[in-house]
């Protein structure tokens, strides 16, 4: 067995040397560029015949010849192809392994690059339950920034606000789905809660109502029944108990605008007709508008009855003392918004000057929200009664009433005018129950549709708990 190198300057030349030493049929083991041209490693066929028997001769030593360099333009003479008996045979591979320790390792080496030992495959392990907690642990400090960052601050701010929003349309959805299914289970209810809407009655109180209403009543019997349990929450006060008659020292409190002047000269000249004026005394706290207490002593000439100014909760206290003994003292306050304030240092005032007892007046035109506003901001427990003014401008006593009712305030007087003292009236229940349960005409532009009422009711947050009990 013959294997040869053959070194020249040229994969050209080497070949040819191939060619010429081992034949035609030789066969091209390896080759490589080495210092001064190309080095062709090759072996003749009979050598191959040798390495396809059981047990192949050892291999002669490889020896090494230079081939000089010869020019020559035919290019079939630089190609040696594998003969058709070396391309059948296939133990070629496992004798170069078996000879690659016998073999110059500079050839060895040459012959194909040896690939990397993979590293031994190690056994899967199963994590632990504690191993998972503590990575998801680690994997969120890592993904969401620390809470006391500012953009982690930010963050939180911005998912607390669409979690919020995500919960809102939720509820209002709820509600809707619940208002369609009382509409379909009690329609008589769901018509009877549309018309306290219309009226002007807030969410709150019209469900409370509906929900004591009796499920086997028809229309027409349901609106008796409201009106009777409205009617049986409303406070008034009759003419056994009317505050003229009782005496005392009372300031009148509200916003601006309300008609506390207009109404203590009404409330003063019916205590004039029945005790006489020297019973009577008036005082205001009003220096603060342009001509405020005048009116009032315009009032107090034609009565007869003398007109006070106070300026401070001293002031009030030692006048009070000097009219001890009149059977009636009436207070003209300051008008100022309820949001101001002042409001508080009012309270103070009448507070420190003694036994003085407040008559909340409210107008009867204003929206229900501001009615509450008015009420939290003025109403405390030496409040003796209210007075619903304007009733004769508002278009619905429904908001109104509403208030009174869900504040358990005691309805003393109602005006409607500015005539003194004509325009002051005890409550007339029937005729307020009348005007606060009245529809708006079919044509009105704020009459309320069906599909409007269960919009309504779902954005209340009150409507969502109270549709989905309905519904159990």
């Amino acid at each position: 067995m013959t294997v040869q190198r053959f070194v020249a300057p040229t994969a050209r030349d080497a070949l040819r040397r191939v060619k010429e030493e081992l034949g035609p049929e030789a066969i091209v083991v390896a080759n490589k560029a080495v210092p001064g041209g190309v080095e062709i490693t090759a072996m003749s066929a009979e050598s191959l015949d040798v390495l396809s028997g059981k047990a192949p001769p050892r291999p002669a030593p490889v020896t090494e010849r230079s081939v000089a360099p010869v020019k020559n333009d035919d290019e079939d003479d630089y190609t040696v192809s594998l003969s058709t008996k070396a391309r059948a045979q296939s133990p070629f591979r496992s004798w170069m392994a078996a000879a690659a320790p016998k073999m110059d390792a500079a050839f060895v080496a040459d012959e194909r690059p040896r690939l990397r030992p993979l590293p031994p495959r190690a056994e899967a392990a199963v994590p632990s339950m504690e191993q998972v907690e503590a990575t998801l642990r680690s994997a969120a400090k890592e993904a969401v920034p620390s809470v006391h960052s500012p953009a982690g601050n930010a963050q939180v701010s911005q998912l607390m606000n669409e979690m919020q929003t995500i919960k809102a349309m939720l509820e209002k959805q709820l509600a809707g789905f619940a208002w369609g299914e009382m509409s379909r289970r009690n329609p008589v209810q769901a018509l009877l809660l549309a018309e306290l809407l219309d009226a002007g009655f807030s969410s709150q109180l019209s469900r409370r109502l509906i929900d004591e209403l009796p499920k086997t009543l028809a229309a027409p019997d349901g609106r008796k029944w409201l009106a009777a349990a409205i009617n049986r929450h409303l406070r008034t006060l009759s003419g056994d108990n009317d505050i003229i008659d009782r005496g005392g020292v009372f300031a009148l409190v509200g916003p601006t605008g309300v008609g506390k002047t207009t109404t203590t000269a009404k409330l003063a000249a019916r205590c004039v007709v029945r005790y006489g004026a020297d019973k009577l005394a008036l005082l205001t706290t009003d220096g603060y508008r342009i001509g405020a207490h005048e009116q009032l002593r315009i009032y107090g000439r034609i009565l007869g009855v003398p007109v006070h100014v106070v300026r401070d909760s001293e002031d009030l206290r030692r006048t009070l003392v000097d009219l001890r003994g009149k059977h009636m003292i009436l207070i003209d306050t300051v008008g100022m918004s309820q949001r101001d304030r002042m409001v508080a240092e009012q309270a103070a005032m009448l507070t420190r000057a003694g036994e003085v007892k407040r008559l909340l007046l409210l107008n009867a035109g204003a929206r229900g929200d501001t009615l509450d506003d008015v009420v939290r901001s003025y109403a405390s427990e030496d409040i003796a009664g209210c007075v619903l003014t304007k009733i004769d401008e508002a278009a619905s006593l429904g908001p109104a009433l509403d208030a009174i009712v869900r504040h358990g305030l005691l309805l003393a007087y109602v005006t409607n005018g500015q005539r003194v003292p004509e325009d002051l009236h005890l409550p007339n229940r029937s005729y307020l129950l009348h005007r606060s349960l009245k529809l708006p005409t079919a044509a009105s532009p704020h009459r309320l549709h069906e599909q409007e009422v269960g919009m309504m009711m779902a954005s209340s947050p009150l409507a969502v708990s109270a549709a989905g009990a309905s519904l159990g």
